[in-house]
Order: C-alpha cells, then sequence, then structure tokens
C-alpha cells in the first residue's frame, strides 16, 4: 500500500487533496461490515471488454419517412429496455455550443483548489471526493459542480466566471429540449402522450453537473465514480475523448469507447419505476485514470421533490413515493452503510 499521507497538501493547486483523503481512508477501520468494503469490484481493474452502444440517428425522428420514424422510436425503446444505455448523434445540440460550455468548464476548473472550495459560485455547489466514505473502494477521485437549473440564470451565481453564464443557459436549454425529445418518445411506446413529462419535470427541476477526474496515480486502486445508478428520470452526457466510463452487461462491467459526435443518454431509477421496469436503470462507474484528466458534463431530467412517482401501468411493482423521500432514502443508505441501495426498497 502507498504511504499516501506522507505528501504535502499544496492548495495553490487546482486538484483537490484527493490522495491525501484517500490515504486517511486506507487507515481508518472499517465504520461498517467489512464485506461492505471489499465486495466491490476493482476500481482500476484492466478491462479487457469494450462495448458499442447501440447508436441512434435522432435526425429519423424528423423523417417525412413514416418508416424511418417508427423505426428510430422503436431503437430508443430497445436499447432502454435492453440496455438502460444507448448514444445518439444528429441530436441538434451544436458541436460549438459543446466546445464553448468545455472551454469555459475546463477554465472554472483550473481554478485554484482552495478558492473553487471557498468562492460560492454557482450555487455553493462545488464537491469533490466522497464525504461519506468510510473504506477506500467508496472513495471517488473526482470533483463537481452539481447546479440547479432554478439558479442558472442568476448573474450572482457567477461571481467573476461571468463567461460561463450565457454558455451554460445556452446549453442547459438545448439539453432540456433534448431530454423532453427522448422521454417523450419513451413514454409515447407505453402508451402515454409524448407531452407527459412537461409537467412531470420542468425544467427548474432539473440539474447540470459538471465533472473533472483529475489523472490518479494510484489508478489501479481507485474509481474516478464509484458504481451507481442515477437517482433521475433520464441523463444526457456529454464526455471529452479520455474515455473511463464502464457500465454493467450481462453481469459483467464492459467499457465504454468515447464517441466525439455523440451523447451519451442512460434511464434513471424513477424511468425504471415509471415504466414498471420495461426501460433499465443500469448500474455504470467511471475508472481513473493514470494520466490524464477526464471531464464531462451530465443533464438531470428530474422532477420536484414533492412530485409523486409511481408506475404508467397497473400492477405495479413499486409502491408509490416522492422523489424527496427517494432522494432521503438514498442520501440515509450511504450515510448508514457506504453505498446506494435504491429501488429494492420500494418494490412492493
Amino acid at each position: 500500500m502507498h504511504d499516501l499521507t506522507s505528501q504535502p497538501i499544496t492548495m495553490i493547486d487546482s486538484s483537490p487533496p484527493l490522495q491525501h483523503h484517500y490515504g486517511e481512508l486506507t487507515r481508518l477501520p472499517p465504520q461498517i461490515p467489512t464485506l461492505e468494503c471489499n465486495d466491490l469490484p476493482s476500481g482500476g481493474a484492466v478491462m479487457e471488454e469494450y462495448c458499442q452502444l447501440p447508436l441512434i440517428d435522432l435526425s429519423c425522428l424528423n423523417s417525412t419517412n413514416e418508416r424511418e420514424r417508427l423505426a428510430c422510436a422503436e431503437a430508443i425503446c430497445r436499447a432502454s429496455s435492453e440496455w438502460g444505455f444507448f448514444q445518439v448523434v444528429n441530436h441538434g445540440i451544436s458541436p460549438e455550443l459543446v466546445r464553448n460550455m468545455r472551454r469555459e468548464q475546463v477554465k472554472l476548473f483550473q481554478t485554484p483548489f482552495d478558492k473553487k472550495a471557498t468562492c460560492g459560485v454557482l450555487n455553493n455547489s462545488y464537491r469533490w471526493g466522497t464525504p461519506t466514505a468510510t473504506c477506500p473502494k467508496q472513495f471517488s477521485w473526482c470533483e463537481a459542480f452539481h447546479i440547479p437549473l432554478s439558479r442558472v440564470s442568476e448573474q450572482a451565481c457567477y461571481g467573476e466566471f461571468s463567461s460561463l453564464r450565457e454558455v451554460m443557459m445556452e446549453f442547459a436549454a438545448a439539453m432540456s429540449k433534448l431530454s423532453r425529445v427522448l422521454a417523450g418518445v419513451l413514454a409515447e411506446n407505453l402508451g402515454h402522450p409524448r407531452g407527459v413529462f412537461e409537467n412531470i419535470c420542468q425544467e427548474i427541476n432539473c440539474f447540470l453537473r459538471l465533472n473533472r477526474y483529475p489523472a490518479c496515480p494510484i489508478s489501479s486502486e481507485i474509481f474516478g465514480l464509484v458504481p451507481h445508478t442515477d437517482s433521475d428520470f433520464l441523463t444526457i452526457l456529454s464526455q471529452d475523448e479520455v474515455g473511463g466510463l464502464q457500465l454493467m452487461k450481462d453481469s459483467k462491467w464492459v467499457a465504454v469507447n468515447p464517441n466525439q459526435d455523440a451523447l451519451i443518454v442512460n434511464i434513471g431509477d424513477l424511468f425504471q419505476v415509471w415504466s414498471n421496469d420495461v426501460y433499465k436503470s443500469v448500474e455504470h462507474k467511471v475508472v481513473a485514470n493514470g494520466k490524464t484528466e477526464r471531464y464531462s458534463i451530465a443533464y438531470f431530467l428530474c422532477p420536484s421533490f414533492d412530485s409523486l412517482v409511481g408506475s404508467c401501468m397497473e400492477p405495479s411493482i413499486y409502491r408509490k413515493f416522492t422523489f424527496g423521500e427517494y432522494r432521503s432514502q438514498v442520501q440515509e443508505d450511504v450515510k448508514r452503510t457506504g453505498r446506494k441501495i435504491g429501488l429494492p426498497r420500494f418494490l412492493l
């Protein structure tokens, strides 16, 4: 085991003191049963198997050919059932907008760590590592800004990062539009109007998360982001060319090759509940990279905290619950056990 606490913390650096915190965890006795800390797969295991996610051309949804439109919608729904993940191209978000958003994101993350941690930018949403971790396998080697879209238009949220505001507002609006197109296709497949999610998931209830995964000198031992499912309806991910995303397919981890022209879409827990398990919320993780930092941006399609979530068909296999109740239960489970238990708690 590396002696990770012997190195000084340099606060003027842009990276948070991840190595120091990880080193402290290696010296702590487990606060929960040993099995909880040891039964997760290694975060840095070399993947020998790569997957090609279903790749869907969304321009076909607007085709004048009805057969093409139906085939595109069918491909979205099939991928959501069989994979829980898929990629989309010709999605309507311009490469220039993605580049501008990435440029502003990099500029923000290159700010010295102590400034990011204390300046309160973006609704004081900065976070790093895993504060609830009680052993190394529960620790994520990353930093992020998790931003409620209800605040993205407020100038006061940006402080000196004023150039970020206009780009983020445009990017959030584009991701919001795309998420509703996809959710509409998935809803229609189950016999509901395409616009059903307009009221369920209003834009002010959704989130953007800006992620940075610094290069990790101990990448063979650690996750960039621990295995989890998403607690929303739908997630859309824009990632760089570095790679590191892995998902659970047929009871094994497979790595996703990055595609610079595509956005990645995955089903969240709430859509699995709403669809009565027709669509699958699949466990995924990020593997730390020993040499290169990685950037990504995720959009989360969410309802309000007091929205009631239940199956759109009967008999339901889940009891009804509010989004706020679900989030609270997830946070309680993570704090108590170090991991998300999620949907099994809400089965009837």
